[in-house]
């Protein structure tokens, strides 16, 4: 019985191995899969220190280069994906902001988005390979569970096999000797892939596809090129064609969305009878290659009815639109690529490279224009889009739809760098001057320099907003560079280089000389952004008639005109206009005054720290731009007074807390409130214009400065004070300031 029962187990494990994924005791499989043609291998392993042997950095190896993955829209699903490649069963937790210290390297994969079934990460979502706009500050890492797949071995580098696809694509310039002017806006479409760049053979070569192209590269439009004498070029040289059969619709917002085919690595014959593709592209005049680009401030002609907010980079941003004269935002629902291509392209750039959702680049204010936008691509405008009227139940400020646009590649970073700071976001700013061979780095005069200059250097250096614009740089060692080749700097702070602000050319002029007084930045990908509820000022002005006696403390501050000084104090009343004033951060990063709290002061009158010298300018001006009075937050508290329902307050100014304004939270001060006002005791009766300006002299940064400004019509008779159609700087419509400025009486401050 004993060999029949022996004969009867094996025939059972036999029958169990040929059913069973694998059996105990089979030998081991190799981890590393056979390549084949038209394959690309990735490696993955885990990485930094301290940790153990089943969590760590998570790190891939693609065409040879090893790099990371960005915490940014990390789950515990994109985990348990990455564990499984990792050999393990199953992730337990997962880590942000570099918990295993910052890799190096390339950032592979950036908002990566797993349902936790997948059997590999390139199954999941993603911005694409190598496409991130984060640093190694941000690296994700992986907690695994400490149990093995079957069949993997002990080592956690596990080599994998995936499809060919295009990530990145560039225009080669066929002619032209010398350096070209960057952007390079014509030459043979080139695509890279594992084993370099290869050409495109052009045969069945379309408008489309030519659209396509332009998009990725950052232009909006192409033109028709000269083929023939592209195709007579291209029988003197040499080619290497690894992409054939391209067809494209036109709407695609990116080459890898279109049908195409790759050459395999056994074909001996490619594009017969064709040539290299070859594009030409139309950049707006914001990147025209022109003498300096004097350009990038030139406007589409007629008024602009789509605008980005809030993006720290050019070509990204919160979608606004105009409508019936007010600036609102459009709603996240359906939004897609189409649609935030058609926007990138209405504004001059190229295709979407991403179409944010869940308000990525900061919660607008006011009305939500646009829902369930849906968008071919060969739109024009995005108004010409088919979309939904909604209500304010339908959607809120949450929602808040943005883009990510394609940009031409200028080169304006390679001209500037930071020398000496503790992390590449800060140092003393160091441009390029000179020609192809003679050029050479100096260091910038720090006289003037602010923080509108030190906004465009951060901007140039692809590194976001200024937190500082630095005047002194005694501290960071700038090693051997030592002199000074630009002086004078004055930007606007919408130039996207240094070079194109105002600068005292070639003579450098300094008023402190030596290396230690010259310009430096620290940057931020993020920055706070205040607003002030317009509408609160108009429904709360009125005139109060105040007695001197009980304006002494107001004096003392200086919120009083200057003829005050000479009253009969304490006799007499001087006539205020107040108003109630309620400031919201709408940005990205909380509001700080500048100061540190070791040089803030301490004001009996008010009983309170003040953080700021000036945080706001009241003036009553008269039609023409001429100030007849004004009154100012000398310097007072920031605080949270109220904050949206999610938002919790952080800063508060009594015994001696912390000041600033939260994101999401707003400052408000009351119309009773000392100096909540402006002193019009002088002031004749007429038709004037308030204007109230937050953070007058750009103290602190802000993603937006161009709605820091608001103004009101405003009526005085010498008894009473009407202020009405009060409105941000920038959020009416060129017609609707037209109206504003035509205002009946406005050319006469005589009473009607």
């Amino acid at each position: 019985m004993g060999p029949v029962s022996v004969w009867q187990w094996s025939l059972w494990g036999l029958l169990l191995c040929l059913l069973c994924s694998s059996c105990l005791g089979s030998p081991t499989p190799s981890t590393a899969p056979e390549k084949r043609a038209g394959s690309q291998g990735l490696r993955f392993r885990l990485a930094g220190f301290p940790r153990k042997p089943s969590e760590g950095r998570v790190e891939i190896q693609r065409a040879g280069e090893w790099g990371t993955i960005c915490d940014d829209d990390f789950t515990l699903q994109a985990a348990h994906v990455l564990c499984r490649e990792l050999g393990f069963t199953e992730a337990t937790g997962w880590t942000h902001s570099a918990k295993y210290g910052p890799g190096t390297g390339r950032i592979w994969l950036d908002n990566l988005s797993c349902s936790g079934t997948e059997r590999s990460v390139t199954e999941c979502a993603s911005r694409g390979w190598g496409n991130s706009d984060c640093t190694h500050d941000e690296d994700a890492g992986v907690i695994c569970k400490d149990e093995r797949l079957p069949g993997f071995s002990d080592s956690n580098v596990i080599e994998v096999e995936h499809h060919l696809q295009v990530e990145e694509v560039r225009l080669r310039p066929a002619v032209g000797r010398g350096r070209r002017p960057l952007p390079v806006t014509e030459g043979l479409v080139e695509v890279r892939l594992p084993d370099g760049w290869s050409q495109v053979c052009d045969k069945g070569w379309s408008a489309h596809n030519s659209h396509v192209i332009c998009g990725m590269l950052g232009f909006p439009s192409e033109k028709r090129v000269n083929v023939a004498f592209y195709r007579l070029l291209a029988q003197r040289q040499q080619h290497s064609f690894g992409l054939h059969g391209v067809a494209c619709v036109g709407t695609e917002a990116h080459l890898s969305l279109c049908s195409l085919e790759f050459y395999r690595a056994n074909d001996t014959t490619r594009c017969p009878g064709g040539a290299p593709a070859v594009v030409s592209c139309v950049p707006s005049p914001l990147y025209a290659a022109s003498s300096g680009q004097k350009k990038q401030q030139s406007k589409p002609q007629g008024e602009a009815r789509v605008r980005l907010k809030g993006g720290a980079h050019p070509g990204e941003g919160r979608v606004e639109v105009l409508k019936a004269g007010t600036w609102g935002t459009v709603c996240d629902r359906k939004w897609d690529l189409q649609a935030a291509s058609v926007v990138c392209r209405e504004l001059g750039f190229g295709s979407a490279r991403e179409a944010l959702s869940g308000a990525r680049m900061g919660q607008g204010m006011g009305a939500i224009h646009l829902s369930e936008v849906r968008c071919s691509g060969q739109e024009l405008s995005l108004w010409k889009c088919p979309h939904k009227n909604i209500t304010a139940e339908d959607c809120s400020h949450s929602q808040d739809a943005g883009v990510r646009c394609n940009l031409p590649y200028t080169g304006v970073e390679t001209k500037i760098r930071l020398s000496g700071g503790r992390s590449r976001h800060e140092g003393r700013v160091e441009v390029q001057i000179g020609g192809p061979g003679s050029f050479r780095w100096g260091l910038i005069c720090g006289d003037d320099w602010g923080t509108l200059e030190a906004m465009v250097a951060c901007r140039q250096l692809g590194l976001g907003y200024a937190n500082h614009g630095l005047q002194e740089t005694w501290y960071w060692d700038s090693g051997n560079v030592t002199e000074v080749v630009m002086s004078g700097v004055r930007c606007t702070g919408a130039e996207l280089s240094l070079d194109q602000c105002a600068h005292h050319g070639t003579h450098v002029t300094c008023k402190r000389t030596g290396s230690r007084f010259t310009a430096g930045v620290i940057c931020s990908e993020t920055a706070s952004d205040l607003l002030l509820h317009s509408a609160l000022v108009q429904e709360t002005a009125y005139i109060e008639d105040r007695p001197l006696h009980m304006l002494y403390c107001a004096a003392e501050e200086n919120c009083l005109a200057s003829s005050a000084r000479s009253a009969n104090w304490p006799y007499g009343h001087r006539r205020l206009l107040r108003f109630s004033s309620q400031i919201h951060n709408l940005g990205r990063a909380d509001f700080r005054p500048k100061a540190g709290r070791h040089s803030w002061v301490w004001h009996e009158c008010h009983g309170h720290y003040h953080s700021m010298d000036i945080f706001t300018h009241y003036d009553i001006l008269t039609p023409n731009g001429t100030k007849v009075a004004e009154g100012h937050k000398a310097s007072f508290c920031l605080e949270d007074t109220e904050c949206q329902e999610d938002v919790s307050k952080r800063y508060e100014c009594a015994n001696f807390g912390e000041q600033g304004i939260t994101v999401g939270c707003w400052d408000l001060y009351r119309h009773d409130i000392d100096c909540q006002w402006i002193d019009i005791t002088d002031v004749k009766p007429g038709n004037y214009i308030l204007q109230v300006v937050i953070n007058p002299n750009f103290e602190v940064a802000e993603s937006d400065f161009t709605n820091n400004a608001m103004k009101c019509n405003c009526k005085y008779d010498g008894h009473r004070i009407w202020v009405h159609n009060c409105h941000i700087g920038d959020a009416f419509s060129e017609e609707a300031n037209r109206r504003f400025e035509r205002y009946p009486g406005q050319t006469s401050n005589q009473i009607i």
